[in-house]
């Protein structure tokens, strides 16, 4: 035990951005390099997806520098040129048709990649879920760099091409998850790797609708639990006429089965509300899980499950997520560090097991590690992360963290942005080959609600060895004229003795 006051371990201002100014150097690549002609050697940038979520990404990445915005797509041209995006959150973010009236502006991304891909370097893909890897392999195929938001793919298959195209055209990846980038996982990381609470042997992550009221400590779950209506889980929305000239509703669906257009809105597919729809994303797991379980996976050093198993509300949702889910994953042993059980829910349910503890249960979002000699919770929000608190509260009264042993970050864009200047593979901490297994997994969970069944995991295959029935989630389909290619199989991922042959 290190019996030093914790404040002394706080990282100052001052040297946070010494820190991040020693590490934001680098050197210009040539221009033939990275086959630009943008002055300054800026990286030139395609958008897939201009209105809402990628207009405040590539809004960041503007304020990191270093980047050209060269070409923009959208299938909804009102929408990405929105001044404010009020039915996007809260968030107040201006279009990107509206901020570069003068880029060139596609419909569809894959006209615009053709047109385009002597023009750019880099593509930003930041549509729903569904379309990640369409646009996204296209852009590797062509040796462009690329930068995903989560999750990464819409299914298994999906998310393993992903992975291995990346690593087949050597382009740089990066997939969003802002939280790794900050100093406190980091900090998270360094506490666990140095064993200051023992062998870690659970990790529990919940994630509340933080939008209820908590109702106090008396109450479990501490925020109520929604009813379910089991005849939403089947109905898509009824068909809103007619489809509004800015926006191509076909490009839209992309590689999804057909959909009634059901209008424009919150609540409704377009624009934000495509999480709740299987046919178009992963759900609560697949967005705020990429936050939350990213630090598990770090911290305790994870790639692929031996099993994976869920529940939720009534029975397995058709067409809607369920308003509330859990699931859990068994990993196998990682050298000398013991085999982890990590558990997941989210909406306004909680694990049974920690009730008793003396948690910050108010948080409505938290991750929970259990060591043999202590327990280590982390929260996240919608802003940074943090706090983070150690117990028992009495033994850790005086803790000091250990020696840094990471390289700080200086964030989710301007890691890839610089790497991609230095021609640096390394130089990202999400790149595709670490997000594309925690995506697989993270997909793994819905697939074992939607099957209703224990999942025994064979990674190498991209099979549950005992449920052939859950192959049609694993994979996907495709409407006609989307089809992708399939992952490269089998693959090789993990010893015989780690993946359970």
């Amino acid at each position: 035990m290190k019996n030093i006051k914790q404040s002394n371990s706080i990282v100052t201002r001052r040297e946070f951005i010494g820190s991040v100014a020693a590490a934001t150097a680098f050197t210009i690549v040539p221009r033939h390099v990275l086959g630009q002609t943008a002055p300054s050697n800026l990286v030139n940038i395609a958008v897939v997806g201009s209105g809402g979520h990628g207009a405040f990404v590539v809004t960041q990445m503007l304020k990191a520098g270093g980047i050209n915005v060269a070409a923009l797509c959208d299938v909804d041209a009102e929408f990405a040129s929105h001044i404010e995006t009020k039915e996007y959150g809260s968030r107040k973010i201006t279009g990107l048709y509206r901020q570069f009236p003068n880029a060139p502006k596609y419909k569809d991304f894959r006209v615009m990649l053709d047109k385009e891909q002597n023009n750019i370097d880099a593509v930003v893909v930041t549509t729903p879920e569904h379309t990640h890897v369409s646009a996204s392999a296209m852009a590797m195929k062509m040796g462009k760099h690329v930068f995903s938001s989560k999750l990464l793919g819409h299914n298994i298959y999906e998310i393993r091409l992903a992975t291995q195209l990346a690593e087949q055209y050597g382009v740089i990846t990066q997939m969003g998850i802002g939280n790794h980038t900050t100093e406190i996982f980091h900090q998270a990381v360094e506490i666990i790797h140095a064993g200051d609470i023992g062998d870690v042997r659970e990790a529990y992550v919940w994630c509340d609708n933080e939008w209820d009221p908590y109702q106090g400590p008396a109450v479990w779950p501490p925020r109520a639990v929604r009813d379910y209506n089991p005849d939403w889980a089947d109905k898509q929305l009824p068909e809103k006429l007619p489809i509004p000239s800015h926006l191509d509703w076909d490009l839209w669906l992309g590689p999804a089965k057909y959909h009634p257009y059901p209008g424009f809105g919150r609540g409704l597919y377009h624009p934000s509300n495509w999480r709740s729809w299987w046919d178009f994303g992963n759900g609560r797991i697949g967005d705020i899980g990429s936050h939350a379980v990213d630090l598990v996976f770090w911290a305790l050093d994870l790639k692929y499950p031996l099993t994976a198993e869920g529940e939720g509300s009534g029975r397995p949702a058709l067409e809607r997520v369920p308003p509330w889910q859990k699931a859990t994953w068994t990993f196998p042993a990682r050298g000398n560090k013991p085999p982890v059980t990590l558990r997941w829910c989210h909406g306004n349910t909680r694990f049974d097991e920690l009730k008793g503890l003396d948690l910050p249960h108010e948080w409505p979002v938290g991750i929970h590690f259990v060591g043999s000699e202590g327990r280590l919770t982390m929260q996240i929000e919608r802003g940074p992360a943090g706090p983070m608190e150690l117990y028992p509260k009495a033994k850790f009264a005086n803790y000091k963290p250990p020696p840094r042993t990471l390289s700080r970050s200086y964030g989710e864009y301007q890691q890839w942005i610089q790497a991609i200047r230095n021609n640096n593979p390394a130089g990202t901490e999400m790149p595709f080959s670490y997000s594309g297994p925690l995506s697989e997994t993270l997909a793994l969970g819905n697939v074992a609600y939607r099957v209703g069944k224990k999942l025994k995991w064979d990674p190498v295959h991209l099979k549950a060895t005992n449920a052939p029935e859950a192959d049609k989630f694993i994979q996907g389909t495709c409407r006609p004229g989307w089809g992708l290619d399939k992952p490269k199989m089998p693959t090789k991922v993990l010893s015989e003795k780690q993946s359970g042959a």
